[in-house]
């Protein structure tokens, strides 16, 4: 059961009205102006209000006070005049006005709803790490879970499946003269991928007392031919075999090579990509906290549903910092992920340079080189709360005002979700 606002016109309210409340729903406002819902809003505290995307009942006013309570905003447009207009304010639910209530239930229903409840932790034991180009911070990351999972207990595998270069080898000082996941995929493909050889390809790595297995990834990026999806798929189960938990630094690309190509039977770049992500029980999808980066985040989380469940997908953003984004950074990635994205849920990780550079220096896990860092603090509440099931603070998106300013700036440079 949803709690319904409303603001249509007479003949949109009288063809969808009786359906909606059939269905067991609650109108618990109805207006007949944008003006007199917002005025509403906070005292009638509906789940969605669902407006026409006309002049006379929508409104940026209407939107920012429901973006304040944490309230969803649905429009119905007459054509595209008014789906360009509602999408003008920042809305990116703007459906048709033709639609039946029984092809709106779905919508409604579906966004409405509590979100899907995670995997158990035991549940969760493939992570993908996955971020779009840019550098936004996929292997920091990947070597951070990694690094907090084995300090947890249990063991722990660390993939470097990224088939532009490997670069966990660098961050945590491993030689990487022979790329050891490479090699497991050559061994899969003979049938000769056995405990004993795991054991020999796998490199350790110490932290805090603790230990994970670290199996690195190509030297060049011209020697991506190695990861065949086939191969890469059962690598990634044979080592998930003797591991208690996976954590797979992936490729940015979700480019289907095929396509490009007539040749059916050529190796894909992006295969070992797709198949570390089709392996896993979480992605975690990484981005950068500015206006470029969060456009590409948008960008590939919309991919990225394509390929995976999206009730699997943990949005992080990287770097959050007021010089990039000037006043409440936060509150304005907040909002843009929620207005731009409709993400309801994510991460924010600090600009912290020098716990960063502290791991860099030493190649070391943030909790070895900086362990009260904000940086290291922030991935560690990350992988407590989602991976290992331990309630805190949570870095959950909340209700506030929208970040103007930065909504504008990363829908000049993603105008498709403008």
């Amino acid at each position: 059961m949803v709690r319904l606002a409303v603001a249509l016109s007479p003949e949109l309210e009288r063809r969808l009205l009786p359906d909606a409340i059939e269905h067991g729903h609650q109108l618990v406002a109805r207006a007949s102006s944008w003006a007199e819902l917002r005025a509403g809003v906070g005292e009638h505290a509906p789940d969605v209000v669902l407006v026409g995307a006309g002049e006379g009942t929508f409104d940026r006013a209407l939107l920012s006070a429901c973006d304040a309570l944490g309230i969803r905003v649905i429009a119905l447009a007459d054509d595209d005049r008014q789906r360009a207009a509602a999408r003008s304010t920042g809305l990116h639910e703007v459906l048709g006005s033709q639609l039946s209530w029984s092809e709106l239930e779905p919508v409604v229903v579906g966004r409405a709803a509590p979100d899907a409840e995670p995997p158990s932790p035991s549940a969760v034991r493939t992570i993908a790490v996955w971020g779009p180009a840019g550098a936004p911070g996929r292997t920091t990351i990947a070597v951070n879970v990694a690094a907090e999972l084995a300090a947890a207990g249990g063991r722990v595998a660390l993939i470097d499946a990224d088939p532009y270069g490997g670069a966990t080898a660098a961050a945590l000082g491993l030689l990487d003269e022979t790329p050891g996941f490479a090699a497991a995929c050559r061994l899969a493909g003979m049938g000769a991928l056995d405990r004993a050889e795991l054991e020999r390809l796998a490199q350790p790595c110490t932290t805090s007392g603790a230990q994970f297995d670290v199996f690195t990834g190509l030297i060049g990026a011209a020697r991506w031919p190695e990861l065949g999806a086939e191969r890469v798929a059962t690598a990634i189960a044979a080592i998930s075999a003797q591991a208690d938990t996976v954590v797979i630094d992936t490729g940015f690309s979700l480019e289907r090579d095929e396509e490009l190509t007539s040749d059916q039977f050529a190796p894909r770049r992006n295969a070992a990509t797709f198949a570390a992500l089709q392996a896993a029980d979480r992605v975690t999808a990484v981005g950068l906290a500015d206006p470029l980066g969060l456009g590409r985040l948008l960008r590939g989380c919309a991919e990225l549903a394509e390929h995976v469940d999206p009730a699997q997908i943990d949005v992080l953003v990287n770097r959050v910092r007021p010089g990039a984004l000037g006043f409440d950074a936060y509150g304005q990635v907040r909002s843009t992920l929620h207005r731009l994205g409709g993400i309801e849920r994510a991460w924010l990780l600090p600009q912290d340079v020098r716990g960063a550079d502290a791991a860099i220096l030493r190649a070391r896990a943030l909790r070895d080189a900086a362990p009260r860092s904000a940086l290291a603090t922030a991935v560690r509440e990350y992988t407590a709360e989602r991976l290992l099931g331990v309630r805190g603070e949570p870095g959950a998106l909340g209700g506030g005002a929208p970040g103007t300013r930065l909504l504008d700036r990363v829908r000049r440079r993603a105008p498709h979700y403008a």
